[in-house]
Formats: structure tokens, sequence, C-alpha cells
């Protein structure tokens, strides 16, 4: 697959303080693990005929395992595989369990062995990165995050445990990689004119359905070893639920082809995906977190970024012109008297007739008024439909704490979205064209490992 790193496809300061904050998620639903049967059963597909009972001739021990590698005779130290462990825990905000470190650190590992082939490729091929182009990308990378001190990232990665040359080796991963697909993988895909436009037919026809905008996990599993993957991820499941952040977690753990972006499927209707998939995405809402589900291969951990509806304008997408009129309490209130200022202004809130009557009501109890415009989606969840149903005038209930205050918003004015015309052809052409450059792109890589040689010590 096309590996680009979380850290520099978003900014960094959002991915290492955590980009998803995923509210409440719904409790992890249990995946069913098959119990382990014959070697040669044909479900699994295991054609090597190996014995049900097998008898070890030497004990691994894996407290004897160092986490380096040599390939192709390129060194992976200890020191690499801290540095970018570093990297991924700094966007957990709880403390990873020593069990989880390890997992995490061997797939560390398994990505800079990954990152070091995709170098030695595209040097053996002629198309070298230079140290030019990873300090151009990398100072890019720094002016999005520090502005005008680029300086201090670096000052960020030490503070995490990382350092700027780390960073700048999975970068330099990226750009070889890149290069790579471009010249053996990206001019051999063709998709014909007849697919793209039977696929915007099949979009027409489909118009006012349901589309639901994913991130998935997946791990792939065997009826050999499906308890220790459903472990793993109840374990990924926790860290995300203290935290940690979706993407990272995706790029880091998942075996499927989106792991490159950070696990997004993107808009998908539910015909599309597997039925036990579909199934269960049916009846999520926007920022829940279900898993791990058992689908043929292995397992899924769902997230629900958003849903839509099939080329019809979203009513999240209103822009609302509101005032918002707030109290804030003194310190040291206590309950009774701020329960009366919350009737007081309750009252006051009721006698405004319109928006133009706003400043006079709140100057009654000494309210303060902002205005403002605000798109629906972008308002907190629990207040996205209470506002979508006020007409012009109308106030919405009154909300905040003593510690925050109390306040309400004055809908006065909606300026409602288009009709969405749905994508053209050239975009349809070229998710297409991705898709299958993405898995091509697995091909490959997979092909460099077969034919590495990689010693761990």
């Amino acid at each position: 697959m096309i590996r680009t790193s979380y850290l520099t496809q978003g900014g960094l300061g959002r991915t290492l303080a955590g980009l998803s904050a995923f509210g409440l998620l719904a409790a992890p639903v249990a995946a069913s693990a098959q119990a382990a049967g014959s070697a040669t059963d044909a479900v699994t597909g295991n054609t090597l005929n190996l014995p049900e009972n097998i008898t070890m001739l030497s004990q691994n021990n894996p407290d004897l395992r160092k986490a380096t590698a040599m390939v192709n005779g390129a060194v992976i130290t200890g020191t690499d595989v801290d540095q970018r462990v570093a990297l991924v825990a700094s966007t957990s905000e709880g403390e990873i369990p020593e069990a989880e470190m390890q997992r995490l650190r061997q797939q560390i590992l398994r990505n800079l062995i990954d990152e070091t082939l995709q170098i030695q490729e595209a040097a053996a091929q002629e198309m070298p990165v230079s140290d030019e182009e990873v300090d151009q990308r990398y100072n890019r990378l720094a002016a999005q995050n520090f502005g005008t001190q680029p300086e201090k990232m670096d000052e960020y990665l030490a503070s995490v445990g990382s350092s700027a040359a780390s960073l700048k080796r999975q970068i330099r991963g990226e750009l070889a990689w890149q290069r790579l697909i471009s010249r053996n993988v990206s001019p051999f895909i063709n998709v014909a004119e007849e697919e793209v436009n039977e696929m915007l037919q099949r979009l027409e026809a489909s118009r006012g359905t349901e589309e639901y905008r994913l991130g998935e996990i997946f791990l792939s599993a065997t009826s050999e070893n499906a308890t220790a993957v459903e472990q793993n991820a109840l374990r990924i499941i926790e860290q995300l639920r203290q935290g940690g952040s979706f993407v990272a977690y995706a790029r880091q753990f998942s075996e499927a082809s989106t792991a490159a972006v950070g696990g997004d499927l993107g808009f998908v209707r539910l015909g599309q995906l597997p039925s036990e998939l579909a199934a269960v995405a049916k009846e999520m809402q926007p920022g829940q977190l279900v898993g791990p589900i058992a689908i043929p291969g292995g397992l899924s951990i769902l997230y629900l970024i958003d849903r839509k509806q099939v080329l019809m304008a979203d009513p999240r997408d209103a822009l609302l012109t509101l005032k918002q009129i707030s109290i804030s309490f003194a310190p040291g209130s206590t309950q009774e008297q701020a329960s009366g200022r919350v009737a007081e202004f309750a009252t006051a809130v009721q006698s405004i007739r319109g928006c133009g009557d706003a400043e006079r009501a709140a100057q009654t109890i000494g309210a303060e008024v902002v205005e403002n415009q605000i798109r629906v989606r972008a308002l907190p969840e629990q207040l996205q439909q209470t506002m979508l149903d006020l007409q012009i005038g109308q106030a919405s209930p009154a909300f905040g704490s003593v510690e925050d205050g109390v306040r309400v918003l004055l809908l006065c004015g909606r300026d409602d979205p288009q009709e969405q015309a749905g994508p053209d052809f050239n975009t349809l052409m070229s998710q297409l064209e991705d898709e299958r450059v993405n898995k091509r792109a697995q091909r490959y890589l997979r092909d460099l490992r077969n034919d590495a040689l990689i010693q761990y010590n």
C-alpha cells in the first residue's frame, strides 16, 4: 500500500496532541473467536498440511529479543524504534500499558523495515531522495505547525522523546515511495470511460440514500490466532477510549490499504460494505466507535466520522446568524443564588420579541450579547438538531453551568445550503485510479518484502 505518514499528511501539532476526540463511544461489540481447527481447514485455505498437535523443538523467549533488525545490510537500531514509538505514544492521552507498548514496538519495527525497503528500492532504481528535498518538506511542516518559529519543531520532538532525524527518515521513506509509485505503478493503471459512466448512473440512481463516512482499523486473523487478534483489537479500542488518535492507530496497526489515509474509507453506501460491517454502521451515530467486528479474514474496528444523503444538501451545512445571550456567576455563588439568577435569566429570555429586542432584554439582567455566524455542523452535536428546529427569532433552551456561565442562542438568520451536484466524471475517474494504485502498490511492497534479506537481533 502507499504509506503516507499521519505526521506529514496533517498538522504535526494537531496530530501529536491527539487528533480524535471521540466523545461518547459505544461499548465494544465482542467478536466471537472461531475455534481453532485443522491446519488444512478449507475455511482458512491453509494447504501446508501441518499436524494439529505440534512439538516445539526450541523455546522462544520474547524477553531476549531486541526490537532491532538489519534490512539488506541497513541497520535499524533500538533508538530508531524508540524515537518512532515516542511519536505515536504522544498521541495518546492515557499511559500505554506495557503489553500494548510491546505490540506497538513490533508494529513500528515492521513499519521501519518497509520504510527502509522503499528507500533502498528508490536508490536501486536511481531515484534517491536528496537531503535537500527532505529538509524542504520538514521545514514546510515545521512552518505549518510553529509559524515563524520552525526551530521549535526540533524542541517539541525532543521533548516527547523523538528527534528531527526520526521524522526526516519517515519523510524520506514517503518521498521515495511516492517516486516509485509514480514510475512503476501509476502509469500502468487504466480506468475505462464506461466504468466511470456506469458509476455516475448508479450514483444518480441512489440519490437520497444514506452514505456513511467511516474510519476502519482492520486486523487480519485466522482460526488459529483469532483470540489473540481480538484481544489486541480490544486493547486498541481501550487506547482510543483514553484519547488516542484514531488516525495514528489506523496508520500503525491497520492492515487494510486505507491505513495510508488513517483508515478513512470516505463516504460509502451500506451496499458497498461487507454485510457484517453494514449491519453495524447502519445503527451508528457520528463520533461513535464500535468493535471488534468479525468479518471474513479478520476483525474490524469502525469509527463513524459522518453520515449524509447521496447528492442531497446537508442541513448541517446551513449558515446560522446567532446572538448568544449569556450570564456569569460571581465566585462563591451559592446554589440558591445561582438558581435565582437562572430563573431571572429565563424570564428575560422569554420576553424577547425577535433579534432586535435581544439587547434590551439582556440589559435588564446584566447579560452579555455576542453576535456571530456559524455553520450548524460546527456547533456541539447536542445543539445541532435543536438549532435546525428553531424559527427565526426563537431561542434555544438555556445551557451551561455555574462555572462556565449559562447562555442561550437566538436564531437571527439562516442560509440553507444548495443541493449538491455530486462528483463529476473526472473526480470519479481519479477516485477509481487511486483505488487501483493503492491495491497495486500493496502488492509491490509485498514483493519487496519477499525479496529482502532481513535479520533480526
